[in-house]
């Protein structure tokens, strides 16, 4: 194995932190990054909300290297990161933003905006606020509303109606991204990726916990094998809640966050290859081609925060029956990619799910990538969600279509994948094969609706009850074909 360190570093405040776990009794390597900033003594403008990731009250900004040794500055919830997750990475607070000149204080442009448009009323929200504008101001130059929107979709905000706020981030970002830390972006660069020359896979070995950061896939597939029962975890979007929300201490964790080789986007001729540990972000940026079902889906899959930690391959591992992505990737026949130390195979998405929150992923294996293949030209893919509200919201029903049709539009072939629907994401074969063969006409549709209705028994919960869920999946049916008519 590559050589081993015991401790974590990162920047903060421009100086590098060393984090040394045995020897700090008030850390575990599971302390989020929230609760270590706000132990620190200037660290208070960051605060808890909800601690799961829906408000945005946390939000602070990483910047940190891209498999191209380049800086990207990403706004995070800082509640849903343990602290190895930021080894080797630049964190921005919202104490970072002003400068201290001589005796004067000088606001970022991104806080001057937000004073100058009233964008602040309690003020509790407001640094989070700050830092996801922060982000888009070193991402984006005169950014339209659409952009805006979902770079503050996150945050949550009870008193200003949030028009102030968007206003406040357009006129703000006018500057390129040029500010205070472009002037020590060569520097940071440079010494993040000295750093990262060293290779040092992490373990940390705590009272309570053992947690297992490797820098590569060889020493984490070694790890993997070493501790079967560990916990994986790479974006810890839904790993995170069981210790934020239900008090739980996890043993064994093998996180894959520093893995750069399952981080890959390729395309073939035929397919698209995408790494497991690639964040939700970067795919829906890199589908909108190819694949505009997928990066739709993606639009309204929680907020760029989440989405800038969440990953492919978590939402595949979790199984999930209301996992955003998985629909489209069974209605896309999907191949999983699994790794042992020794050996590898790949598994079709709709074999590897076998059952709530259950797959066919071995002890010893990991996930490192899912295939993709294109859909043919004549094909047409459409995916649809159904929440209660539009944004930054769990799925009630959700659904993707995939449909060939000859020239006399008589059904080729069909697909119909539901989630919310089953204990698993499902599809509806019933119905596919009443379809088959048919007229693509509203008759055909209206039959077809009657067999889906009956063909699912979902439960009732706290997103719906069993009978609106029947209703939405047979009607997603009748607005896809209002769609494709």
């Amino acid at each position: 194995m590559t050589t081993v360190s015991d401790k974590i570093c990162f920047i903060l405040d421009n100086e590098w932190v060393e984090l040394d776990f045995m020897h700090t009794a008030s850390l575990r390597p599971v302390t989020t990054l929230l609760n270590f900033l706000r132990s620190l003594p200037n660290h208070k403008g960051v605060k808890e909300g909800c601690a799961e990731g829906d408000c945005g009250a946390c939000t602070v900004v990483v910047a940190e290297l891209n498999t191209n040794n380049q800086l990207e500055y990403k706004a995070i919830d800082s509640c849903l990161v343990f602290l190895p997750m930021i080894h080797g990475k630049q964190i921005i607070c919202v104490e970072n933003l002003e400068q201290h000149i001589g005796k004067e204080i000088q606001l970022h442009p991104v806080q001057q905006m937000m004073v100058e448009n009233n964008g602040s009323q309690c003020g509790y929200c407001t640094p989070g606020i700050v830092m996801s504008i922060f982000a888009l101001f070193k991402n984006h130059q005169l950014p339209e509303k659409e952009v805006i929107e979902d770079a503050l979709t996150g945050n949550l905000c009870r008193c200003t109606g949030y028009k102030p706020i968007i206003d406040a981030a357009a006129k703000a970002c006018i500057h390129n991204g040029k500010d205070h830390f472009s002037e020590k972006q060569d520097i940071i660069t440079k010494q993040l990726i000295d750093f990262k020359k060293e290779n040092k896979t992490i373990i940390l070995k705590h009272t309570e916990q053992l947690y297992m950061l490797p820098q590569n896939l060889k020493d984490a597939l070694a790890l993997r094998k070493q501790y079967p029962k560990a916990v994986i975890i790479s974006g810890a979007t839904d790993t995170a809640l069981r210790q934020t929300k239900k008090g739980e201490i996890i043993d064994q964790i093998i996180d894959l966050s520093q893995i750069d080789e399952l981080k890959r986007f390729e395309n073939t001729d035929k397919s698209m290859l995408v790494g497991s540990s690639l964040t939700l972000e970067k795919i829906k940026t890199e589908v909108q081609k190819s694949f505009p079902a997928l990066s739709n889906i993606l639009k309204i899959f929680g907020s760029l925060q989440i989405r800038n930690l969440a990953t492919i391959g978590g939402n595949i591992g979790s199984a999930s029956p209301i996992g955003d992505t998985l629909p489209f990737l069974f209605a896309c026949k999907a191949l999983v990619k699994l790794q042992n130390a020794d050996t590898h195979r790949t598994i079709p998405i709709e074999d590897f799910i076998c059952g709530y929150r259950k797959t066919m992923l071995a002890a010893d294996e990991l996930i490192v990538a899912v295939e993709i293949p294109f859909i043919p030209k004549d094909a047409i893919l459409k995916s649809y969600k159904v929440s209660k509200r539009k944004d930054l919201d769990i799925s009630t029903v959700s659904a993707c279509f995939s449909l060939k049709l000859n020239n006399d539009h008589i059904v080729n072939d069909i697909i119909i994948v539901y989630g919310g629907m089953a204990a698993q994401i499902v599809r509806a074969k019933q119905t596919e094969a009443f379809l088959y063969r048919k007229n693509w006409e509203r008759n055909t549709i209206e039959a077809a609706m009657k067999i889906l209705y009956n063909e699912f028994t979902p439960i009732s919960d706290a997103r719906s009850d069993a009978e609106f869920r029947k209703l939405a999946c047979r009607n997603l049916l009748m607005k896809f074909w209002n769609e494709t008519d």
